[in-house]
């Protein structure tokens, strides 16, 4: 039986009512998290989580000299997993790409407290990798190697040494970019089990290296290479909703987009959390070095996807499309990654977005630098919980040098951005 316009009406009322309920409920709700986000950021201390990171490299250092007086160079720390509580190394060979970060980490705390033998140290890791730009290329990390390393190395102490190096590296990466594909050539070993021309979301950081080169000394060719490398991963390496594709497959000869995938990711069509930091990161990066509006708006897409699917405490899953579940693993490193881009990033938009990219990296920092994140004190890195390579089994649920060096860089940018200088000193 219809119900009688009186009674429709009272139940249209009670619904209104109701509805108005839920509105204020929800407004007060955000009001609340509002609130309670902005004190969070108001009250962390960035000096007193710098502070706490040059204790931890003082006890890095003291670690890898055994008890003795003398330190191996060529051993870099590369991950401390389970109950471990000091650093396992491995040899900079070309296949580490992780080589780079702990010279890196070293430069950024120099920059901070300009200790002598800080720098001393930086310089004798740094100089260990120098023979990487020397030899034949392995694959494209050598911008990760060189760029964190010599890169910051030459950042501070402009040494014309470490210039050429970097030159060299450079003109060494650009190698593997293929015109056909317009892209760099990810992993030369790979091509045939991956049936094509590779190229990861990684490299778009190395990215930086060629724009470097190109500036300083290098050909001009090395900026061009980089632009068209970022155009050809924007218009093949994303999905229609902005996520990234771990890895593009291209046919070498003809530059057809064959497929995307993934190789860390939970599956092809997932958004897996550190490839997706890199996107925003590097595209942050091509357009602070092209002034191109394509760059700047596709970088404010593939980071507010990101932003948007966070979980409350701003640390994703190492997997955006994994089960979320207490022991699901989150990745840190994703994290200082993001917080990092964002800092950047907040420079260039327009000025309401870019006070929350900057709360948003500030509250990242703040949950990172928590008691659920930070090492303990007698672990000798800054922070646990990342993933590397959770397909292989590989560093789950482990400390990672490289989330180290973006949690150390976001930290200094903050710490500049507080201090009213450039976030980004010229390199």
């Amino acid at each position: 039986m219809p119900a009688s316009p009186g009674n429709r009406y009272k139940k249209n009322t009670i619904a209104m009512q109701l509805l108005k309920i839920g509105i204020f409920a929800a407004a007060i709700t955000m009001i609340g998290a509002c609130s309670s986000r902005t004190e969070t950021v108001a009250q962390f201390d960035v000096t007193k989580a710098l502070g706490y990171c040059d204790g931890k490299v003082k006890k890095t250092l003291t670690d890898l000299r055994h008890g003795g007086d003398t330190i191996d160079y060529t051993m870099m720390p590369r991950n401390i997993e389970g109950a471990d509580t000091i650093w396992h190394c491995r040899k900079a060979t070309p296949d580490e790409w992780c080589a780079g970060f702990w010279p890196g980490v070293l430069w950024m705390d120099y920059e901070l407290n300009r200790n002598e033998d800080t720098r001393c140290q930086a310089e004798r890791f740094t100089e260990a990798l120098e023979y990487l730009s020397q030899r034949p290329i392995f694959d494209h990390d050598l911008g990760f190697l060189m760029l964190c390393s010599y890169g910051n190395g030459y950042r501070l102490t402009h040494n014309p040494k470490f210039k050429q190096v970097l030159l060299a590296s450079a003109d060494s990466l650009a190698t593997l970019f293929n015109p056909a594909v317009g892209t760099i050539l990810s992993w030369p070993r790979n091509v045939e089990m991956l049936g094509g021309h590779n190229t990861i979301m990684d490299n778009m950081i190395n990215l930086e290296m060629l724009f470097w080169a190109s500036k300083n000394g290098g050909s001009r060719d090395l900026y061009d290479i980089a632009v068209k490398h970022a155009e050809t991963t924007m218009n093949n390496q994303f999905r229609p909703d902005n996520t990234c594709y771990h890895v593009a497959v291209y046919n070498p000869t003809t530059g057809e987009f064959i497929k995307g995938m993934t190789h860390q990711g939970l599956n092809d069509d997932s958004m897996w959390a550190r490839g997706q930091a890199w996107a925003i990161y590097g595209y942050t990066m091509v357009y602070r070095e092209t002034q191109d509006l394509r760059f700047l708006n596709f970088a404010q897409q593939v980071t507010d996807v990101y932003l948007e699917r966070l979980p409350s405490d701003l640390v994703p899953y190492w997997d955006f499309d994994a089960p979320e579940s207490a022991s699901t693993p989150r990745d840190a490193s994703a994290a200082c990654v993001v917080a990092s881009a964002l800092l950047e990033l907040q420079e260039y938009v327009e000025k309401e977005k870019g006070k929350h990219y900057r709360d948003m990296a500030t509250q990242m920092l703040a949950s990172l630098s928590s008691d659920k994140y930070r090492s303990a004190d007698n672990r000798s890195s800054f922070l646990d919980h990342s993933t590397g390579h959770h397909p292989a089994g590989s560093e789950i649920d482990a400390s990672i040098i490289y989330a180290d060096y973006y949690y150390l860089e976001a930290l200094l940018r903050l710490k500049k951005l507080e201090e009213g200088t450039p976030v980004l000193a010229k390199l």
